[in-house]
């Protein structure tokens, strides 16, 4: 049987998170769960998380993954809330100890956060294969929007690709965070779209236009011939070109300060303080 998908849209941070399986009352697979996180005051929610739980319960699933594609900036993760709810592992690509190095300097983390990734179930290496019940899987290792992204491929027709493409009229990630790298992203963007055109891809996040309701969904095929910016007959030095100029003209994710400090801990929030509460810190003028 192939796989199921069953899409969430998060619309507060136009998030995609995904519910994999093959079979109702089977395993199953959560990807890139979202925390509700109301930043003018402090405040975390489990409305977006709910509608995951809703969903694996009325059809009978039993998580067993708590898939992450990278260490997001635009959203708080919901893993831990979904592991103590409905069990399952948190697992993201090895390569988040890079992330986690770079960014436990940044926010002067306790001396006793590790850069091993041990704060994950299961760190994957690139190409590796697991099993969501009876359908294999693949995490690709995608670098280029972060060094950590990873993509997951579901059988051989699926692949979750994380914040590497967006919508073909959307176009690419960007490469400007702390270890991002445009020449890794073009690389890794063809390691997908050399998959048969008729693969379908599935999206993190997508910014319509005006006019167009958001998608979740394209294939290689319409990547390949409509993605406005790594269409075929895209080389790689006009995608750089491109991309760190687009890049330069960005703003920073609004999340982006809490969200990071999160999700280099699995989605767990820091340590509280020595009056109980938990504090995330802002540093100022160093993005």
């Amino acid at each position: 049987m192939p796989a199921l998908i069953e899409a969430f849209l998060d619309p507060a941070s136009s998030t995609y998170s995904y519910v994999v399986y093959q079979a109702c009352g089977g395993p199953c697979a959560i990807v890139d769960p979202v925390l509700d996180y109301d930043a003018a005051a402090g405040r975390t929610a489990t409305v977006q998380a709910d509608r995951l739980i809703a969903f694996v319960r009325e059809h009978g699933l039993q998580v067993q993954w708590l898939l992450e594609t990278h260490a997001h900036a635009d959203h708080l993760s919901a893993a831990p809330y979904l592991r103590r709810e409905l069990g399952g592992k948190i697992a993201i690509g090895r390569s988040i100890s890079k992330v986690q190095g770079v960014f436990k300097t940044l926010f002067n983390l306790e001396p006793e956060f590790c850069v091993d990734g041990s704060q994950f179930d299961h760190l994957f290496a690139p190409n590796e294969s697991f099993m969501i019940g009876n359908l294999k899987a693949t995490a690709l290792h995608v670098p280029g929007h972060t060094p950590a992204d990873m993509a997951y491929l579901i059988g051989n027709d699926i692949i979750l690709v994380g914040d590497t493409l967006f919508m073909p009229d959307v176009g690419t990630a960007r490469c400007d965070f702390p270890g991002g790298n445009a020449n890794q992203l073009y690389a890794s963007i063809h390691t997908l779209l050399a998959f048969p055109a008729s693969v379908r891809l599935y999206v993190c996040h997508d910014y319509p236009p005006e006019g167009r309701e958001p998608h979740c969904m394209t294939t290689v095929g319409e990547q390949r011939k409509s993605n406005i910016h790594v269409h075929d007959g895209v080389d790689e030095a006009t995608f750089v070109e491109m991309r760190t100029r687009r890049d330069a003209g960005l703003g920073m994710p609004n999340l982006l300060l809490p969200a990071i400090q999160v999700n280099v801990r699995a989605g767990n929030m820091p340590p509280a303080d020595d009056n109980g509460v938990t504090y995330l810190k802002i540093p100022l003028n160093q993005l």
